[in-house]
């Protein structure tokens, strides 16, 4: 490897950063395990350190999976990355159950506030965020393609009575469910000018 090279990924690995994950593994000779570049584990000697362009290579040389950094899960994503990928599977799937960051912490078996902490650290938002997103998003969809009762939108994106879906609905879009469909229905957003 081009020393220069190594010198810029061995920074990264000093510093902890993601910038090479999934892109080299780094492979400690002294102990025999090979890393993410962004690994929190004991930073090794210089010396000590082999780059490998796959994990496959490294292990094929000798090199066995930290545990600390988990190489060989996600595949190129780093753990706080699969870790928010498993979070956003859950909330695609079951925004409309009642999900909270409790019970999506207990199934992902982290604790909630590692996952609130790890999720935003990633994505740039909470994971209760992205779920008023997602069902903000599903709510809007099914007001303006569907007949459904508001009872029904609201059981779909996972309220119980009408009144809390209302006044959440309000909260989120300026506009009671009601008033989002007949101006939708009257000539689709209020910033579009309506067809003569």
């Amino acid at each position: 490897m081009d020393p220069q090279l190594f010198e810029r990924i061995y920074e990264t690995v000093v510093r902890r950063e993601p910038t090479y994950d999934g892109i080299y593994y780094t492979a400690v000779r002294t102990t025999h395990i090979v890393c993410r570049p962004s690994c929190r584990a004991r930073t090794p000697k210089a010396a000590n350190v082999v780059f490998y362009g796959s994990l496959q290579e490294a292990i094929s040389a000798g090199f066995r999976p930290c545990k600390r950094c988990r190489p060989e899960e996600g595949g190129t994503l780093r753990p706080d990355a699969v870790l928010a990928a498993q979070a956003d599977t859950i909330m695609d799937g079951r925004f409309g159950s009642k999900l909270t960051l409790e019970s999506m912490a207990a199934e992902l078996k982290v604790s909630p506030f590692h996952l609130q902490r790890t999720y935003k650290r990633v994505t740039g938002q909470s994971p209760a965020a992205r779920l008023d997103a997602l069902r903000t998003e599903e709510a809007r969809r099914l007001l303006t393609e569907t007949a459904a009762g508001m009872a029904e939108v609201g059981g779909a994106v996972g309220f119980r009575t009408p009144s809390h879906f209302a006044a959440w609905f309000v909260k989120k879009t300026g506009l009671s469910p009601t008033e989002y469909r007949s101006k939708h229905n009257e000539g689709g957003n209020q910033h579009e000018p309506k067809p003569e």
